[in-house]
């Protein structure tokens, strides 16, 4: 959520701020968008009001909940800011986006001007990297440890410049101010925001910032020099000296907790949206009224009481309970015999592995499958156009709200996607395609029983393209999927990490030619490992020129990288035969090339269309697997809604 430096715009109604905060998480820095409506909730907080069914005008009136968990984090205090910098040992850390040029020039200012502090560099002293509530990591207690050795008394972290980016540098800011250390945070100016909202989701409630005007990358050396002293220094210094006060405190207070079930406000449909919309409670698309009675009735679907804790959700750390999953499910629309599933997906929010690329500049869009008889039960769909049938994006969308008000990401806030994100998708795996095929479900792979039903989550950083064999040679179809492989990369062009996370969607047909000769998923893993590996050139080329990170303007030359990748143990580079579909491009019989993937990072799943032959390759995140945990009276709900006993969608182990 903005900070009031950003957004200067009318606070809701006076009347209302003290309602809005009470409910709003540890980021809620007292929204200053206009709201219509003039109904003050007061007295509606402790049920003594009457909440009238119309309006003047006879249209409806909806009273509702919010659908926002409790903000569990409590705040530390912080300590005192320096009364001068001489005589100070200061770290500068970090090492992003060119901070090898800033943190120089910053050092020259200091000792300009504080001759006697001491400055100790990001190589002396290392980095805190991103910063955990609930268990600190080894390396961001290394670091702590080193700052206590070093007797350091600031630290300037830097420099923010993309999602993952900021999260890390601002860990080390967390990581001091822990242990009593001021610090300052350096971030490009659509990162500032995201700085401030993850010290005050980690428990620093005023985090200072200093802000860089521009793009560290986009700047030639002169201009990271000159914006540095002009820009940076003066904030620094300010931010490191200045005491903290209740003025900045007041910007990013938290409210207590307060009942789960509280109603918050009270209108029409329209001012309902406009409600919602002003707080950032929705996605901007109309949404169906979180009323205590729908909330319930969803409640009766789910194997959980109202207020049943499911867990505390980063990057917020929002304490979550049952009730607070239903209201977001009765805002997406999802039917409410989904409500295990939602469940699940919240459950999947909780993993670090598969939440941590969710804030990244390149756009990492979460979605979920889903594997046993629920899914077939309910009629989740894997046949084609699976991704665009009507539950399925329902589940969709109450994945993006879940991210919203459950974990707390806020496009240009924390979520940092420099063009943005798909909108989630869901759907399942056809188990029963995969015993025809001789093929193992995914969740079966997991250690999962056959008939366990289970939500797998990941994310993509791209929808993909899919490609279609003109063959029933097995060997050739592992070859194009070796090719397409090789070819979708983490980050565009490959420029991070060397063997990354992809999802495999493959149809019935495909499966099926290749299980002539590939018995199980495994077993086309292996050759798949084998055969898709990319040329070490190509590599080094997307490494040396479309970096990510920093060092822009002190470089090696491409040929240095080239020897660097070759050498570096990651790679797992080595001289081996020329892929096939670069014969007649490569003279050579032989060609140095390294490794794209890692046993155990590609799921392939048969589903979509099975009257196509067809496959997809998607690069991405992490996953995590939860098992849907179902109430004890299952079938005695659904029958009514029309739905069979879910014995009927069992299966047999072939």
């Amino acid at each position: 959520m903005k900070s009031l430096k950003n957004r200067n715009m009318i606070i809701i109604l006076i009347s209302f701020v003290l309602v809005i905060m009470l409910v709003a998480d540890g980021f809620f820095l007292q929204k200053n968008k206009e709201n219509n409506t003039d109904k003050a909730l007061e007295e509606c907080m402790d049920g003594s009001c009457d909440i009238p069914e119309e309006d003047e005008d006879g249209n409806q009136i909806y009273a509702i909940s919010s659908p926002v968990g409790y903000h569990s984090v409590e705040m530390i205090k912080q300590a005192k800011r320096l009364d001068t910098l001489n005589g100070k040992k200061i770290a500068l850390v970090g090492g992003s986006f060119n901070a090898n040029v800033t943190h120089e020039e910053i050092k020259k200012c200091i000792l300009e001007k504080y001759p006697s502090a001491k400055v100790y560099m990001f190589d002396e002293v290392g980095t805190g990297g991103p910063f955990s509530v609930g268990s600190q990591s080894q390396k961001t207690k290394q670091f702590q440890d080193k700052l206590k050795d070093l007797e350091i008394d600031a630290v300037i972290s830097g420099n923010c410049g993309c999602g993952l980016c900021t999260v890390k540098e601002t860990g080390s800011s967390i990581a001091a101010e822990y242990i009593g250390i001021p610090t300052v945070t350096i971030g490009g100016p659509t990162f500032v925001d995201q700085i401030h909202s993850t010290g005050v989701n980690r428990g620093v409630l005023v985090l200072r910032t200093a802000t860089y005007p521009g793009a560290f990358s986009s700047d030639s050396k002169d201009e990271l020099v000159k914006k540095t002293r002009e820009n940076l220094w003066p904030e620094i210094e300010k931010g490191l000296l200045n005491p903290i006060t209740e003025e900045e405190e007041k910007i990013y207070e938290l409210a207590g907790e307060r009942p789960y079930d509280e109603i918050v406000y009270y209108g029409t449909f329209d001012e309902i949206q406009e409600f919602l919309e002003a707080n950032e409670w929705t996605d901007g698309l109309p949404v169906i009224p979180p009323t205590n009675n729908l909330i319930n009735e969803y409640l009766k679907y789910c194997a959980y009481e109202a207020g049943t804790e499911i867990g505390m959700i980063a990057p917020a750390y929002r304490k979550t309970y049952a009730y607070t999953v239903a209201a977001n499910a009765v805002m997406a629309g999802v039917p409410k015999e989904y409500m295990p599933i939602c469940i699940a997906i919240v459950k999947c929010l909780g993993d670090g592995e598969f939440r941590r690329t969710l804030s990244s500049t390149h756009g990492w869009t979460p979605y979920a499958w889903m594997n046993g008889p629920l899914s077939r039960q309910l009629g989740i769909d894997c046949a084609q156009g699976m991704i665009s049938e009507e539950n399925n994006k329902k589940l969709g969308r109450f994945i993006d709200l879940a991210m919203l008000n459950i974990g707390g990401y806020y496009v240009k806030d924390n979520r940092m996607g420099t063009f943005g994100y798909l909108t989630p998708w869901t759907f399942e795996e056809d188990d029963e395609a995969c015993l025809r095929v001789g093929w193992k479900p995914y969740h079966v792979t997991k250690g999962y029983n056959l008939n366990n039903n289970t939500i797998t989550a990941g994310s993509a950083l791209e929808w993909g393209n899919s490609v279609t064999p003109s063959t029933n040679n097995p060997e050739i179809i592992m070859d194009l999927m070796a090719w397409d492989i090789t070819e979708k990369q983490q980050n565009g062009l490959g420029n991070t990490n060397p063997q990354v996370y992809r999802t495999m969607f493959i149809t019935e047909p495909v499966a099926k030619d290749l299980a002539v000769k590939y018995k199980s998923k495994e077993s086309l893993e292996d050759d798949l490992i084998k055969t898709a590996r990319r040329p070490l050139w190509m590599r080094t080329f997307a490494y040396c020129w479309a970096n990510t990170g920093s060092k822009q303007d002190d470089k090696r030359t491409i040929e240095q990288e080239y020897y660097y990748l070759k050498n570096n143990t990651d790679e797992k580079a080595a001289l081996t035969d020329t892929p096939e579909w670069m014969k007649g491009v490569v003279s050579d019989d032989k060609i140095m090339t390294i490794a794209t993937m890692n046993k155990g990072q590609t799921p392939m799943l048969i589903t979509g269309d099975a009257s196509r032959n067809k496959f997809q390759v998607m690069p991405g995140g992490g996953y995590v697997t939860f098992e849907i945990e179902l109430p004890d009276n299952w079938n005695e709900l659904v029958t009514p809604l029309g739905y069979e006993p879910i014995e009927k969608f069992y299966l047999l182990e072939n």
